[in-house]
């Protein structure tokens, strides 16, 4: 039984890391535009076609896919953030969400028009495909990967946010646009190069996405941007801190209620997230507002 309950906190724990690589960016976006990035998940999804078209034409390589693959989303996030969004900066928010919702359809057609309507087969990593024995159950290396991977970029994240001199001038630009603009900071382009970062993140996630989820289709960031809107809003809208836990929380849950109770999986998840709106709506480390 021990075992048992130490494989379902690993593949929670997997799970978990994995919507945070996805919902980081979404909670960054937020957090210093104010826009909710409904096209998130369609840039996940094309960091996942991108890595896989990078993969092929390289040989199977897959860590330049990973490099390469979420770089050709920045260029689309830019002209996405550059020519599009940064038009509905002041407006309010079901105009933005309205906006990149448009998006949503159009990547998911143009990915369908590039790669195919079926589904793409994911390789495997090398190094990384087998699985290792933990309490004599086997559990997949890759998931373990994944559990590493997570913490890291939350690190990497708060060092620049918070021990940069970059980092302060995007806090000061998020928290008063006019003031940092007024000492000197190019506001405008401060929130493209956010917007740009946070595209990279989604899309990193995609591309970690191409030997984890097993298959390739179109329209499948629809699911996983759900989810990080779900830990977005448990964790506090704008907290990556917040984001972080409810990943964590998000990805425990599902993975004891697939486990124990298959058939409340995504009942449980919702669940949480109507008791936490009702008992505190800014979300565990979201500020209340006044």
């Amino acid at each position: 039984m021990l075992e048992s309950i130490v494989h379902v906190c690993l593949a929670g724990l997997s799970q978990g890391m994995f919507i945070w690589l996805v919902a980081s960016g979404l909670t960054l976006i937020f957090g210093v535009l104010g826009v909710l990035n409904f096209a998130h998940g369609a840039f996940y999804m094309l960091g996942a076609y991108f890595c896989y078209t990078v993969l092929a034409a390289l040989g199977d390589n897959f860590w330049l896919g990973l490099i390469f693959g979420p770089l050709f989303v920045c260029a689309v996030g830019f002209l996405v953030e550059r020519y599009f969004l940064r038009y509905v900066y002041h407006l309010d928010l079901p105009y933005q969400l309205l906006l990149t919702f448009a998006f949503v359809l159009i990547f998911d057609d143009l990915v369908k028009i590039v790669w195919g309507a079926g589904s793409i087969s994911s390789p495997t990593v090398p190094g990384l495909g087998g699985s290792v024995s933990i309490m004599g159950r086997m559990f997949p290396t890759y998931s373990l990967f994944i559990i590493a991977v997570g913490p890291l970029v939350a690190l990497g994240l708060w060092a620049a946010l918070e021990r940069t001199w970059a980092g302060r001038i995007i806090r000061a630009a998020s928290s008063d646009r006019e003031m940092a603009a007024a000492l000197g900071a190019k506001v405008p382009w401060i929130f493209t190069g956010v917007f740009v970062f946070g595209v990279w993140l989604g899309a990193l996630g995609g591309g970690l996405a191409v030997p984890y989820v097993g298959l390739l289709t179109p329209g499948m960031g629809e699911s996983i941007v759900i989810e990080a809107f779900v830990v977005a809003v448990i964790g506090g809208l704008g907290s990556l801190k917040g984001a972080f836990f409810g990943a964590l929380i998000i990805g425990l849950l599902s993975s004891f209620g697939t486990r124990f109770l298959p058939s409340f999986d995504m009942f449980l998840t919702f669940i949480l997230m109507a008791l936490v709106l009702l008992w505190r709506p800014q979300g565990f480390f979201g500020e209340a507002s006044r």
